[in-house]
Formats: structure tokens, C-alpha cells, sequence
């Protein structure tokens, strides 16, 4: 009897030397943040989870159990920032606006990619602090170099990934591009992965994200969906079979799709005679908000939405994560277009209609 508790003890002693092996212990001391609570979100598995840690004189600690390198938010009062976090001691120092973070190498190759973007990085914040400050000819340029830069960030991306197929840091740099991206160019690149890291829980939730960046895929049929307009009536999408349309999710209280609405609006105007119309699919929940940003915005346009918010049917169905986003779809109700803004709508329009 003796001896099977010995064992009996022995084997949960292992089990929880094993369990404390996968810990991550942040340490931190950072100068000028108030004491009270910081909320810190992460991954267990494929489930979301956010912890609660108390600040206090700009120290606090946090374990959690991470059996693989991801990169976890400190939600500050004014901003969050990411770090990488795996299994071992780390350590963060500094200040909010610049923190330093030892202990993870994970971090480290984080920092050493970014920094070999820095040629790029520096070429955007410049051009950024001339952002609406010029015609629109220029700030027209402006967008080119900016999109020019990105495409080249991408580019730099794309190698990365393909040289480091295991690594941590080329998995979240997937998943931070599936939030909005294509479903051709994250399968491109997913694809470039090693198994074990499209093993891992993060490669697992970019398959699961790819499976639903497929329905938005170009060649895809739109789904027929039916929502109400403004006035309670109900709107069904194939009704529009046989014309363009530019499906445009938005809401009122999107600063960004407040701003692109005069363009959307342009579009319409222009294009409205020629076998083009515009859907917007709301993703207010605040009915009287919602009507009073269509008259303000002039938006003579079809407007629908279902009032839930980001649990809106369609932009749920399709994954939609930031908005203004916009699919074009043409008259057999193919997607031929996606996230389609700015002077890239103008000159996809132009091209058609040309």
C-alpha cells in the first residue's frame, strides 16, 4: 500500500513539474503606469481568453500556460501593445510608449524582422505625415507610393515565411494578414509553411480562417442574403442579379467608412446608369444612428442591416473582421473584387466600364 502511494505521489509530482515546464512567468516593471488592473489576452488552444493582473508601483507578474511561442496584448489605459510570450521566464522594462521585452526568443526574432523592414517602415511614416495635406492629385500619389510600399512589405513577408517555415513569428505574420486578407494569397503562403507549424494551435485556427476566406474568394457566388432596409422592408441580394454591385460594410460609428462614403458616393453617381448600384450592410446595432448617418452622409444608395452589430449575418458569414470593406460582384452574382477603396474603386469601375 505504501508503495503505490509512493508511486501515486511521485507520478503527480511529474505531472505537475510537467504542467509548470509549459508556464510562461512575465515579469514586469514599467515606469509611469498607474496601479489598478491591465487585462491581458492570449490563446488557450483554439479559445480566446483575456487574464486580469493587478499593477502595482509599475510591477506586476503573469503566469500562464503556454506550450507554444504566440504573441499575446497588454491592454494599457490609452493603447495595447503585443509581445511575444513562450514557455520560461520573461522579462519586460521601460516605459509604455517603449518597452523592452528579454527573455524570449520568439521576441527577439520578432524584433531583428522588423528591423530589417526599417527601409521600407521609414519611406511610410514619412509620406503618412503628409497625409491629407495635399491636392488630390497629390494625396492620389500619395496612395500609390504608400500602396507601392505595402506591396513591398508583402514581398518581404513572403520570403520571410518561406525561409523560416517553422517559426513562430511567420505563423503570426499569417494570421495577422488572414484578419483581412485574400484567401489566394494567405493559401499561398500558408502553403509555405512547414506541417509541424500548420500543426501548431495558431496554424490551425489560419486553416479554419481559410475556410471561410474562401467563401469571399474571386469567383465565388455571393450569398443570397436578405436583410431589411431603413424602412423595415426586407431586401433580398438576388433581386440585384443582372447589375454590379458593390457590397460595402460599413457602419456609423466607422470614422474611416464615414471618410470613404463621399467616395462610394462618386462611384454610385457616376456609374449608376450603367448597370452598377451599391448594397451597404450595416454593422450598427443603434437603428436611429444607423438612419441618421445615411441622411447625413447622403448615401441615396440600397442600405441594409440586421441591427447585431459585428454579429451581422452576412459580414459574420464572411469572416469580416475591420471595416469599411467592400466586395464587388458582378451581374451573375460572382465576387470579381474585394476590400476595393479609394482610387482602387474608382479605377476597377473605370476599367469596367470603360
Amino acid at each position: 500500500m505504501f508503495q503505490k502511494a509512493k508511486y501515486l505521489i511521485s507520478g503527480l509530482l511529474l505531472l505537475v513539474l510537467a504542467s509548470y515546464s509549459q508556464n510562461t512567468k512575465v515579469s514586469a516593471n514599467i515606469i509611469g503606469i498607474e496601479d489598478g488592473d491591465l487585462s491581458i489576452y492570449y490563446y488557450v488552444g483554439n479559445t480566446a481568453k483575456t487574464d486580469t493582473v493587478k499593477v502595482k508601483n509599475g510591477k506586476f507578474t503573469w503566469i500562464a500556460g503556454m506550450p507554444e511561442p504566440q504573441q499575446v496584448s497588454i491592454f494599457f489605459p490609452q493603447r495595447y501593445v503585443q509581445f511575444f510570450a513562450e514557455k520560461g521566464n520573461i522579462q519586460i522594462t521601460g516605459t509604455v510608449d517603449s518597452l523592452h521585452v528579454s527573455g524570449s526568443k520568439s521576441q527577439d526574432e520578432l524584433e531583428a524582422y522588423n528591423k530589417s523592414l526599417r527601409d521600407i517602415t521609414g519611406q511610410e511614416n514619412r509620406l503618412y505625415e503628409k497625409w491629407g495635406k495635399g491636392s488630390k492629385e497629390e494625396q492620389a500619389q500619395l496612395e500609390a507610393k504608400l500602396d507601392d510600399l505595402r506591396m513591398q512589405k508583402r514581398a518581404r513577408a513572403n520570403e520571410y515565411i518561406a525561409s523560416h517555415p517553422t517559426s513562430p513569428v511567420s505563423i503570426t505574420l499569417i494570421s495577422n494578414r488572414a484578419a483581412m486578407g485574400d484567401y489566394s494569397d494567405i493559401k499561398a503562403i500558408y502553403d509555405k509553411l512547414d506541417k509541424t507549424a500548420q500543426q501548431t494551435a495558431e496554424g490551425k485556427r489560419i486553416a479554419d480562417r481559410l475556410v471561410v476566406l474562401k467563401r469571399s474568394s474571386i469567383g465565388e457566388q455571393m450569398l443570397d442574403f436578405t436583410q431589411n432596409n431603413a424602412d423595415g422592408q426586407p431586401v433580398k441580394f438576388s433581386d440585384f442579379k443582372g447589375k454590379y454591385v458593390l457590397v460595402d460594410f460599413w457602419a456609423s460609428w466607422c470614422g474611416p467608412c464615414r471618410a470613404e462614403n463621399p467616395n462610394v458616393q462618386k462611384a454610385y453617381n457616376q456609374y449608376k446608369d450603367k448597370n452598377f448600384t451599391v448594397i451597404g450592410v450595416s454593422l450598427d446595432e443603434n437603428g436611429e444612428k444607423w438612419k441618421k448617418a445615411i441622411k447625413d452622409d447622403n448615401m441615396p444608395w440600397t442600405q441594409v442591416s440586421d441591427l447585431k452589430g459585428w454579429e451581422n449575418e452576412v459580414s459574420s458569414y464572411y469572416g469580416i473582421r475591420a471595416i469599411p470593406c467592400t466586395y464587388l460582384v458582378d451581374p451573375q452574382g460572382k465576387i470579381i473584387a474585394t476590400y476595393l477603396r479609394g482610387e482602387a474603386l474608382n479605377q476597377k469601375l473605370a476599367g469596367l466600364f470603360k
